[in-house]
């Protein structure tokens, strides 16, 4: 299934040994159509764009926030869904994540004629380099590259503003491998490339931090950053939310008395919502960093390793993570 070091490891296969998942199915989209899809659902204006965080004040037991632009709201629930550097996570006192000695270049490529690709995932690793690409449909495909940050030439800061150049170094890390991955990132646009330094936020801090607090809690990244080895990254948020929202609704609607207090039942929904995504979210990001360290290290001693038992084990790690049930949201 898996040829670590020169071959393509495709998703679509399934894996001898464990029977429930010979029949799974992966999807890969674009976050600009997953966001589009989950704003036409909701009233219009009720999203405000462009307004970033800068401080968070209590009054009474409701949280007042102020906005970039200016803009201050009072909540009666926040939740911060602000990303890896999340100033509500600062707020309840998380150690801020840290680097793991990594970084990724990503890219979108169009092919005006189909890609060709069948809907299955391919990844080549081995030699410090981890290069995957996936089709999202019929011509469009995603890619990937994670590289030891050191890589980088110290000279060559510049590399991570200019998408010519994140390009050439791209094709020098991968010219060893399959001819298929290199014609995916020659056929790349330069503005459709990032480059980012990857980070997570340590499994002990998630455990043991405070992910909750009062009528405040967090979600997706900055909750629980992750390195992007098992594809786990915006599934993770989605299961979030859904948790979020099953806890959130029974505290809204279980009123048991007249006496009986909103926040005080905000406070044990949101509680319920930390305590069950906590082991959730360290499982993810440790097996995550564990498949990024084995697929990428280099070295002899690793690479027989990862030959002849860790490739197997990457894989078959990858899916169970994947095959998790969050439950349903009820309404």
């Amino acid at each position: 299934m898996v040829s670590p070091d020169t071959g393509l490891f495709t998703s679509g296969q399934p894996l001898d040994k464990d029977e429930k998942f010979k029949d799974y199915e992966s999807r890969c989209i674009r976050r600009k159509d997953l966001l589009e899809a989950i704003v036409n659902e909701l009233p219009p204006d009720t999203i405000r764009y462009s307004s970033k965080v800068v401080t968070i004040e209590e009054l009474d037991r409701f949280k007042i926030v102020h906005l970039a632009d200016g803009f201050i709201l009072k909540t009666k629930v926040l939740i911060g869904c602000d990303g890896i550097n999340s100033v509500v996570a600062r707020w309840l006192a998380l150690p801020a994540p840290v680097r793991v000695g990594r970084s990724a270049i990503r890219g979108l490529v169009e092919f005006p004629n189909g890609s060709g690709f069948d809907p299955k995932s391919y990844l080549s690793f081995g030699g410090g380099t981890r290069f995957g690409f996936r089709p999202v449909d019929d011509k469009n495909v995603y890619w990937f590259c994670t590289f030891a940050s050191s890589q980088v030439p110290s000279y060559d800061d510049e590399i991570q503003e200019n998408p010519m150049k994140m390009k050439q170094f791209v094709l020098g890390l991968i010219n060893k491998m399959p001819r298929e991955a290199q014609e995916v990132v020659e056929k790349t646009s330069p503005s459709n490339m990032s480059y980012s330094t990857l980070k997570l936020r340590l499994p002990w801090d998630v455990l043991f931090g405070n992910t909750v607090k009062e009528n405040v809690c967090v979600a997706g990244d900055a909750l629980h950053p992750m390195t992007p080895d098992i594809n786990q990254g915006g599934c993770s948020a989605l299961e979030d939310a859904i948790v979020l929202g099953r806890c959130l609704g029974e505290a809204f609607l279980k009123k048991s008395s007249e006496n009986d207090d909103e926040f005080d039942r905000i406070e044990k929904g949101l509680l319920k919502y930390g305590k069950e995504r906590r082991w959730r979210s360290v499982s993810l990001i440790s097996v995550a960093y564990c498949v990024g360290f084995i697929q990428q290290s280099k070295g002899k001693v690793m690479s027989f390793l990862r030959k002849v038992w860790l490739s197997n084990y990457t894989s078959t790690a990858l899916l169970k993570m994947a095959n998790y049930d969050c439950g349903d949201l009820v309404s």
